[in-house]
C-alpha cells in the first residue's frame, strides 16, 4: 500500500503539521536504545513478528485484559469519518481498525499484550489447512456463529465476501484473493461477482461440513494472511444491500453500527448474536462506542491534556500528538501515564531511480550521503521513529536489523565515504534531481538534504511538487527525477508484501509503485521463488537475505524511518494499546474505568 493510495493518507503525528504518513501493520523498535531494535508496538522488547497459531490459538473466548470490566461508553475522536464500512471497499487502516468491532474474516490477528501477533482462526477454527503444495486452503466454520438479526453465518456467507470483491462497485478493495483465485491482475475480466448469478467455481463451499476451500491458479503458502484483511471479510447473502451496504453494514462482531451521521459522528453498541466463545481476538467490555469526527491533532491533544467531562472516556483514535505537543507530553510524568505508542508499519524511503542513476556507486555514495540524523530532528528527534536502514520492517517475519552502509554509525551522513565513490565512478559534480511532495515539513527537510548532497560531492536540483499530484508524477516511467521520496506498508506481514510491489521488474509501469524501476532478473527470480516457501521461518529468511543482496548489489533506494505515533486517551480509559496492525489503538480491548 503505497502512501498515496487507500490505507496510507493519514495525518501525522510528530512529523511537523499536514504531511503525509504511511500507516498499517505497525510495531517495532524503542527508539532510546541506538536504534538497533526495540519494543513491538512500543513495548521494551521486539517480540519476533507474526508466527501462525494452533486450533487451540483459535478457539474462544479471548483472553481478558488485566483490571477491565464491562459497562459505560468509550469516545474515538479522529480528524476524518470512516471512508467505507463494506468489508470488501476497505483498503483504509482506519476503517479497518473500526471494522473489527464488527466484520470478521476466516481468519485475524490475536494480539497479545506485549503487541506480539499470532494468526488464528477467526470465523474459522484454525488458520486453515494447506494442500496441493500450496494451491489449495480449507478452512471449517466454528460453530454458533450468528448475524446481528440471529440467523446464522453459513460458509455461503463466507464466500459470498470473497465474490463480491469481483464486483464493478467493489474496486477500493484489496485485489489479491481475487488475483490468486484467477490467475489474473484483471480478474473482473475472469468473473464479475455474485450478482452475475454465478459462483467463482475455484471457491467450493460444502455446507454440511461447513468447509470452504480455495483452488488457486498460483502457489500462495501466506493465503491465509491473505483472508485476514478486512476486504475478505463475510457479508450476508440475504442481507447483502449492495452499493447501499457500506452505509448498513450487517455486524458478525462484538458491535452493530447504530447511527452515523457522515463526517460528524458513529455509534456503535453491543451485537446482542455475538458468542465470545466463538472469538478468540476480541474482547467487548464497553457497552458502546460513540466516535466524533473533525478535530485535528492539536486540538484534540488539548483535549486530551485538560481530561474533562466526556473527555475523560476519550482516546485519540487515529491522530496522534503533534510535534507542538510531544515534549509536553512525554516529559510530564502524568500526562506520559496516559499515552500508547508504536511504529508505524512499512518504511519511509528514497526511491533511487535506476533508469537514470545507473552506475552503482552512485547510487551506494547518495545513501551514504542521505542526513537521516537532521531529518529525524525536523520530524521532532527519536520520538518521531527509528531509522530505517533496511527494506523490510520491524515486524515483518524475517527482519534482520542489516544496516549494509553503517547509517546507524554515521547518521548525519558521511560525505567523504559518498565522494570517494563518485571519484571512484568518474561521476564527481554528478547532477541529482530529487522530487519531493510540497508541505512545511518537506520544505524544511530539503534544505538539510540540499546541504548534504552538496557537501558529499553532489549538484542538487531541488523539485518541490504539488502533493495533490505527486503520486501521478512520481510513477510516470518517463519522469525526470532521480530521487523522489516515498513510502510503502505491507498488506500483511510477511516480506512478499513489501518487496515484491516495490522491486518486482514485471510491474514497471505508468502508475507502479516500483518508482526505482529496478529490473534484475535475479531480484525476480528469487520473488517468485520466495512466495512459494512454506515454511514461514524460512520463508523470513530468504526474504531478509534477498532484502540485503538488493541493498548491497544494486541500492535502489535510501531507506529512511520507521515512524512512531504517540496517543492521548482520558484518565477513565483503560486497556489502551497500540494496534500492530492498524496504528490506532486496539478497540476491542478497551474498557471504561470505575
Amino acid at each position: 500500500m503505497s502512501l498515496s493510495r487507500r490505507n496510507f493518507v493519514i495525518a501525522t503525528s510528530v512529523a511537523a503539521g499536514g504531511s503525509m504518513v504511511l500507516s498499517a501493520c505497525s510495531s517495532g523498535s524503542t527508539a532510546n536504545k541506538g536504534d538497533k531494535g526495540g519494543g513491538h508496538g512500543g513495548a521494551d522488547k521486539y517480540t519476533g513478528a507474526v508466527v501462525v497459531g494452533t486450533k487451540e490459538d483459535s478457539t474462544g473466548p479471548a483472553p481478558e485484559v488485566e483490571g477491565a470490566k464491562k459497562g459505560g461508553t468509550i469516545r474515538g475522536i479522529a480528524p476524518d469519518d470512516f471512508s467505507h464500512l463494506d468489508p470488501q471497499r476497505i483498503y483504509f487502516s482506519w476503517n479497518s481498525a473500526v471494522g473489527d468491532l464488527f466484520i470478521r474474516c476466516l481468519t485475524g490477528y490475536k494480539i497479545a499484550a506485549d503487541g506480539s501477533m499470532k494468526l488464528v482462526g477467526d470465523l474459522a477454527t484454525d488458520a486453515g489447512t494447506i494442500g496441493d503444495g500450496g494451491k489449495t486452503w480449507t478452512f471449517t466454520l466454528k460453530d454458533g456463529l450468528k448475524w446481528e438479526d440471529g440467523k446464522e453465518l453459513t460458509v455461503e456467507d463466507v464466500r459470498h465476501g470473497i465474490e463480491r470483491g469481483f464486483a464493478s462497485f467493489t474496486t477500493e478493495g484489496a485485489g489479491y484473493a481475487q488475483t490468486a483465485l484467477t490467475g489474473s491482475t484483471d480478474f473482473r475480466s475472469k468473473y464479475k461477482g455474485p450478482f452475475s448469478g454465478k459462483h467463482l467455481d475455484s471457491v467450493v463451499t460444502d455446507t454440511a461440513a461447513k468447509t470452504i476451500t480455495f483452488k488457486l491458479a498460483e502457489v500462495r503458502p501466506d493465503f491465509n494472511f491473505t483472508l485476514a484483511m478486512s476486504s475478505y471479510g463475510a457479508v450476508p447473502v440475504k442481507g447483502d444491500s449492495k452499493e447501499r451496504y457500506d452505509k448498513d453494514p450487517v455486524s458478525c462482531g462484538p458491535y452493530r453500527v447504530k447511527s452515523h451521521a457522515v463526517d460528524k459522528s458513529m455509534t456503535l453498541v453491543r451485537n446482542p448474536h455475538w458468542d465470545p466463545n466463538t472469538d478468540s481476538i476480541r474482547n467487548a467490555y464497553p457497552d458502546s462506542f460513540v466516535y466524533e469526527f473533525g478535530p485535528e491533532s492539536l486540538p484534540a491533544t488539548d483535549r486530551m491534556i485538560a481530561d474533562d467531562g466526556d473527555d475523560q472516556y476519550a482516546v485519540m483514535a487515529y491522530s496522534g500528538v503533534p510535534a507542538e505537543r510531544i515534549q509536553k507530553v512525554l516529559t510530564d510524568p502524568e500526562l506520559k501515564k496516559r499515552t500508547f505508542n508504536g511504529l508505524l508499519t512499512g518504511i519511509y524511503y528514497y526511491a533511487i531511480n535506476t533508469k537514470r542513476i545507473t552506475d552503482l556507486k552512485v547510487r551506494q555514495a547518495l545513501i551514504h550521503a542521505w542526513p537521516l540524523e537532521q531529518i529525524r530532528k525536523i520530524y521532532g528527534g527519536p520520538s518521531a521513529g527509528d531509522y530505517a536502514t533496511s527494506i523490510l520492517s520491524p515486524d515483518i517475519l524475517g527482519y534482520a536489523h542489516d544496516d549494509v552502509y553503517g547509517k546507524l554509525k554515521k547518521p548525519q551522513g558521511d560525505p567523504e565515504a559518498a565522494k570517494k565513490l563518485l571519484k571512484e565512478a568518474g561521476k564527481e559534480g554528478q547532477k541529482v534531481v530529487y522530487a519531493f511532495p510540497q508541505s512545511n515539513t518537506y520544505d524544511k527537510t530539503k534544505v538539510v538534504i540540499e546541504n548534504a548532497l552538496k557537501a558529499a560531492g553532489f549538484d542538487p536540483v531541488i523539485k518541490p511538487l504539488d502533493s495533490t499530484s505527486y503520486y501521478d508524477q512520481v510513477q510516470q516511467i518517463d519522469n525526470k527525477f532521480d530521487v523522489m521520496w516515498f513510502g510503502w506498508s505491507p498488506d500483511w506481514p510477511t516480506g512478499y508484501t513489501l518487496v515484491q510491489p516495490l522491486f518486482d521488474g514485471g510491474t514497471i509501469a505508468n502508475g507502479s509503485n516500483n518508482i526505482s524501476q529496478l529490473k534484475v532478473d535475479w531480484v525476480d527470480a528469487a520473488i517468485k521463488k520466495n512466495v512459494t516457501i512454506s515454511d514461514p521461518a524460512a520463508a523470513g529468511k530468504a526474504w531478509a537475505a534477498l532484502d540485503k543482496r538488493i541493498m548491497t548489489e544494486e541500492a535502489p533506494i535510501i531507506p529512511e524511518t520507521f515512524q512512531r505515533r504517540f496517543y492521548l486517551y482520558g484518565s477513565k480509559v483503560g486497556g489502551a494499546m497500540f494496534h500492530p496492525l492498524w496504528s490506532s489503538a486496539v478497540f476491542y480491548k478497551l474498557f471504561v474505568k470505575a
